[in-house]
This record gives structure tokens, C-alpha cells and sequence, in this order.
């Protein structure tokens, strides 16, 4: 049986009977052996193996450039190398699978637009690898976080006829051809469908039944931003909490952030190393700040005043009722408070029809959460659970009652106080692993005129 790289680094004792298989990443020849650099992708590191001349196998040796796929059986003994604790005295090599000459990665440095070209073979650079990893043990723990804190976890629709943001940027799905598409022709669902901007709307449902649940799935926004940290499929993470107010909602969306930031911290397995060398020196010392420190919670009205009183000049106008931008949540985070910030108590003109009407009648239970390195990482809300002013809102933001009548009946039958929000899971990404653009940690990336793959 196969062992995998990663736990074989970590053995205590030697054995005589070892099966591995990888990727070559260099090999070294000599006229009596052979020495392999294999990884199988399963962690940052490398296993040596040493080849001599003679074993089975050993005619292909000269197939085995790297990236050729190999498989090996040999005997786990003591390195006497520096810097490793374990090689491998190979009984047998086999050649699975060459790489030729134009293999794009050899070893040598590649600038991320060049990967970013050849997304299909870059997870097997070790920047890469480690970001994808660290992709999965998020994952793993969004949802342990969220199964610990007593959350049943709902699958919300990914087609759907409602826009959650009130903002337009839907991409319709449609089974007519090109011909009809803008004609009053009968579509598939008997109505215009679209790819879902949040789970949120359906997820509401679901807490006002079944009190706390969290979705977790791709969101899609045609928006035509070209930003590092924009994309038009991403995935999101959206708690819903019955009998919960902002505060409750400002809190649980603190602890999932710390929560995820000391998973990062305690369970890279490595990973962070690579990180901390070539992306962001500072790093480790980031996060663990953020992990150990309570948030900063302020008003939109105090953020306004701060950044008006800076004396710093922003590409973009600080004005109240302007929403905050990228520059503006950065400067928070990183040049005022040095570490995460949570505005609250948003003007409602720049907010859903949601979120629930602040006692002053002009601002709505609206939070952000705002992380150095990348500013806004949490956006949620207390909701509107009152039937009178949630029907008063569709009206001011021109929404067809009939059809958000399903969400009204949450508010006629048995109404509660509940909130909610949605954390960008590639966002999150990109402040736990320092990498600065969105479509280097996401497989692969659907951007504005970028669809490969």
C-alpha cells in the first residue's frame, strides 16, 4: 500500500518495506546511483531517494527529469544528510509518466501571472501546493468551527430568481439559444433564473426553523471588476442565527475569524514557511496578533470622522453616505487601530432592503470586518424581521413583493430577531496566507474575459 510523503517525514522508525510515488522535483546522477527529490503533494516536503545502478527500474532513470512520475519501493533508513531525517534506499523504480523537455516547471522562479496561465499545472509548485492545502484545512475547519457551535449546515440553491443584493450584477441561466434569449420566448423555469450572489435570503429560512445554520458554497457576481481582489465565482461562508442581535452578530463573526486564523497558525503543517519566505515576511507575527487581540468595534459615523481627520489624501472622497473603500478600510486596520476593525451602523441608502432600521431612522444593524492586508473580509447584518418595514423597503428599493413573498411570510408567521452575515472564503485565504491577489488562491479563476479550464 502507497504511503503518502507527508507521513512518512514524520515516521519515528525506520521499515524495510516502503511504497511511495510522486512527481520528480530534480534529480542528481552519479555513475553508481542516482539521487531523487520526490513530492507527492500531500505536504511542503521533499523525499530523497537513492537509486543505484543496477535495481529494477533503474534503465529509466534518465526519463526521470523533473516532473516525471514515478513510483518507488525501498527501505525508509536514517539521512545523514542535513536538514532531513529520513531517505528512502530504493529496492526498485518505475517510471509512470515522463516530462519532456517544454515541462513548463523547472526549477526556477515563475512570476504568478505566468502560473496563473498554466493553472493546471501549478499546484505543483511548492507556493501552490501550500495554498491549495491551506485551502482545504480552511475548509475543514469552517466546518468544524461551525458544527462545534451547534450549527446545521444547509445547502442553499445555487440557481435562483432572487437577487439577494438588490444590485443587478446576476448572470442569468437560460436553455434558450442566442436567437431568443432577449425575446419573451418560455425559458426552463418558466421565469428568469439566475446564478446565486448569496445564500443568505433562502438561508434565513432555515434559521427561523432551525434556529442556527451556516452555508458554505460558490457565489457568483457579474461584476466588471478586474481588482486583486474581486472574481466572478467565489465561495462564500453564511451563518444565519435565529434570536440574535448585531452585537451577537458582531461577536460570532469574531470568533469564526480567530477561530480560523489559529487553525492556520496551529495546523499548516509547514505550509506557512513557504508563506512567511516568499510572499510576507510578516506573516506569522500578523496573525498571531490578530488571533490573540479583541477587535476594534466603531460606527460608520466615527470611521467617517477618523478618516476626514487622517490629513491622509485618498484616491477615493471621505464623505458620510459614501460607502468606505478599499484604501480607506486598510488605513483603519493598518495605520490607525493596527489590527481588525468592526464598523457598524451603516446610512441605510447604501445598504440591502435586509437590514434591519436603526431606532434613528437613518442607519441600518449593517457590520463589516476589516483586516489589515485586505480590509473588508465579513459583511452582515441584524435583519429586518418586522412585516411592516420590510414592505416598506421593497418599496423603496423597487422590489416586487409578489415575488419576495415566500421572505415576507418569515416575518408574518412567527417573526424572530436574527442575523447573519457572509465571510469571503477567498478573502480569508488571501489574509492567511499573505498572497495579494484573489486568483492565486483560487483554483481556478473566473474573472472578467478569463474563463479557461
Amino acid at each position: 500500500m502507497r504511503s503518502l510523503i507527508k507521513h512518512v517525514l514524520h515516521r519515528e522508525e525506520p521499515t524495510d518495506e516502503l511504497h511511495v510515488a510522486g512527481w520528480v522535483r530534480t534529480r542528481r546522477d552519479s555513475k553508481a546511483f542516482s539521487f531523487l527529490e520526490l513530492n507527492d503533494g500531500t505536504c511542503l516536503g521533499n523525499l530523497q531517494i537513492i537509486a543505484d545502478a543496477g535495481i529494477p527500474g533503474y534503465e529509466s532513470i534518465a526519463k526521470m527529469t523533473t516532473g516525471a512520475s514515478v513510483e518507488v519501493h525501498g527501505k525508509l533508513i536514517p539521512s545523514p544528510a542535513a536538514g532531513q531525517k529520513w531517505e528512502v534506499q530504493a529496492t526498485s523504480v518505475k517510471l509512470l509518466g515522463t516530462a519532456p523537455d517544454d515541462y513548463p516547471l523547472q526549477k526556477k522562479g515563475h512570476s504568478p501571472e505566468f502560473l496563473r496561465s498554466i493553472a493546471h499545472l501549478r499546484p505543483r509548485t511548492n507556493l501552490y501546493g501550500a495554498v491549495f492545502r491551506m485551502r482545504s484545512r480552511m475548509a475543514y475547519a469552517v466546518h468544524k468551527f461551525f458544527q462545534e457551535q451547534d450549527f446545521i449546515y444547509v445547502h442553499t440553491p445555487i440557481i435562483t430568481a432572487s437577487d439577494c443584493e438588490g444590485a443587478g450584477e446576476m448572470f442569468r441561466v437560460t436553455t434558450l439559444p442566442d436567437d431568443k434569449i432577449s425575446k419573451d420566448a418560455e425559458d426552463f423555469f418558466h421565469k428568469r433564473a439566475y446564478l446565486t450572489v448569496s445564500g443568505q435570503l433562502e438561508g434565513e429560512t432555515f434559521a427561523c426553523a432551525l434556529s442556527n445554520i451556516y452555508t458554505f458554497g460558490p457565489t457568483f457576481r457579474a461584476e466588471n471588476s478586474n481588482t486583486s481582489r474581486h472574481a466572478a465565482e467565489f465561495w462564500m461562508i453564511e451563518p444565519e442565527v435565529a434570536f440574535c442581535d448585531l452585537e451577537g452578530d458582531m461577536d460570532l463573526a469574531e470568533a469564526l475569524v480567530k477561530y480560523l486564523v489559529k487553525e492556520a497558525l496551529e495546523n499548516s503543517e509547514g505550509d506557512l514557511t513557504i508563506f512567511e519566505k516568499f510572499v510576507d515576511k510578516g506573516l506569522r507575527e500578523r496573525l498571531e496578533f490578530v488571533a490573540s487581540r479583541p477587535f476594534e468595534r466603531i460606527s460608520y459615523t466615527e470611521a467617517v470622522e477618523l478618516l476626514k481627520a487622517s490629513g491622509k489624501k485618498f484616491a477615493y472622497p471621505v464623505e458620510y453616505g459614501l460607502n468606505l473603500q478599499s484604501e480607506h478600510e486598510r488605513w483603519l486596520t493598518e495605520e490607525h487601530f493596527k489590527k481588525p476593525v468592526t464598523v457598524f451602523n451603516y446610512p441605510k441608502e447604501i445598504k440591502p432592503f435586509y437590514m434591519r432600521l436603526n431606532d434613528d431612522g437613518k442607519t441600518v444593524t449593517a457590520m463589516d470586518v476589516l483586516v489589515p492586508g485586505i480590509g473588508e473580509i465579513v459583511g452582515g447584518s441584524q435583519r429586518e424581521e418586522r412585516l411592516d418595514v420590510l414592505l416598506e423597503n421593497f418599496k423603496k428599493h423597487d422590489l416586487d413583493p409578489e415575488a419576495y413573498g415566500w421572505y415576507a411570510d418569515l416575518r408574518k408567521y412567527g417573526s424572530v430577531p436574527h442575523a447573519g452575515f457572509g465571510l469571503g472564503f477567498e478573502r480569508l485565504l488571501m489574509f492567511v496566507t499573505g498572497m495579494s491577489n484573489i486568483r492565486d488562491v483560487i483554483p481556478f479563476a473566473r474573472t472578467p474575459g478569463t474563463c479557461e479550464f
